[in-house]
């Protein structure tokens, strides 16, 4: 409950002050190159890889990209950069 109240006041100054709720929320930003290419920002780390599925790591939850010869390209403290052809991503809690 006290983390609901948090989030909101940090939602409503994000709106407020114009500051990207990412920033402010600790949220993933996502950017996708077509099918491609994808880069996470603010991830939580690698939880389970493969060339078919990688798991990784958010606040609040996991998100599982599908695909054909799925490849970290690369990964730092901020960023995870996946190549290769991403079939599906979903979002779990």
């Amino acid at each position: 409950m006290k983390e609901d109240k948090i989030y909101n006041i940090k939602e409503k100054m994000s709106n407020i002050l114009e500051i990207p709720k990412d920033i402010l929320l600790d949220l993933p930003r996502i950017t996708f190159v077509g099918n491609l290419l994808m880069s996470i920002e603010n991830h939580k780390g690698i939880i389970e890889y493969s060339s078919e599925y990688i798991r990784i790591g958010i606040k609040d939850g996991t998100i599982k990209l599908s695909g054909i010869d799925l490849m970290i390209k690369t990964i730092t403290a901020e960023e995870i950069i996946v190549s290769g052809k991403i079939v599906s991503i979903d979002f779990f809690k």
